[in-house]
């Protein structure tokens, strides 16, 4: 009995320390972003990052790098290739819309590479815990390659890191519906298809996006500079447009802006540095 007793304590208090690593997110509970707050900053994704700070690195197309304070690196819609780089991420996600979403071989060096589909229409479930970084899904429909539509084929994956909870729509095609909405919760940061037609129009992504009432948003999936003015054209007036400068920004939850605010990166690839 007294062995029993301290091997359940010895379990509580290995998962009490791993909870510790890693902030806790609000992404379930609805809350407002506090006002009055600095807000984010550029840097080059080989920086070293301040405590609590995420910084997230536009790729390409889809792709994005997260990377925490503690060295863990993630990359969205990972397609086999990130750049001129030997960056080695702990995490992929991928959707299988078409190639510039997945791949069919990433590294067998990648620790963890998350598909964000399962069997036809069963979808799949992930929740992997890192410690300072928890990412997990939901499933939502897309169009199969028969014209017809594949239930549960895409997944928005969310990053819950520094306190913070990142979403990626990935190729989302619809709106999502209240179960949808609930199981993401709360996001402060969100990267959102804005093409206009391959994905969801843009009245469909502006419902979307009034939903979520998301701090930061992030256009992804424009395909030329049209696609891009004609999202912004949209949305001034109702949020605050800001260009970064750069492919990077840092943020973190004491850098969340007052008001829903889109960040315009440019999309580039990784080089390592000389």
């Amino acid at each position: 009995m007294l062995i029993r007793l301290c091997l359940i304590l010895m379990i509580l208090s290995t998962g009490m320390a791993a909870a510790q690593e890693r902030r806790p997110s609000h992404c379930i509970a609805i809350a407002d972003a506090a006002p009055g707050i600095r807000y984010l900053h550029k840097a080059a994704w080989t920086d070293p990052l301040p405590d609590h700070t995420v910084r997230i690195s536009y790729i390409a197309h889809a792709s994005f790098l997260i990377q925490t304070q503690g060295g863990l690196n993630a990359v969205t819609d990972f397609t086999g290739f990130i750049g001129n780089t030997t960056l080695i991420p702990d995490v992929v996600t991928m959707n299988h819309a078409h190639e510039t979403h997945w791949t069919a071989f990433p590294d067998p060096a990648i620790p963890h590479a998350l598909n964000g589909w399962g069997e036809f229409g069963q979808g799949i479930d992930h929740d992997l815990d890192l410690g300072e970084m928890l990412v997990r899904n939901v499933s939502t429909d897309i169009r199969s390659q028969f014209a017809g539509i594949e239930p549960k084929g895409n997944s928005i994956f969310v990053f819950e890191v520094a306190g913070l909870c990142i979403g990626h729509l990935g190729h989302l095609h619809h709106v999502p519906d209240d179960a949808q909405f609930a199981a993401l919760g709360r996001l402060d940061v969100v990267m959102a298809a804005v093409d206009g037609g391959t994905t969801m129009t843009l009245p469909e992504m502006m419902q979307v996006l009034r939903r979520l009432k998301s701090s930061v948003i992030i256009p992804m999936h424009w395909f030329s500079g049209y696609s891009l003015a004609a999202f912004l054209s949209g949305v001034q007036g109702e949020f605050a447009i800001e260009e970064a400068g750069g492919s990077e920004i840092e943020v973190s939850l004491r850098s969340l802006p007052s008001r829903p605010t889109v960040m315009v990166l440019q999309p580039r690839y990784l080089v390592d540095p000389e």
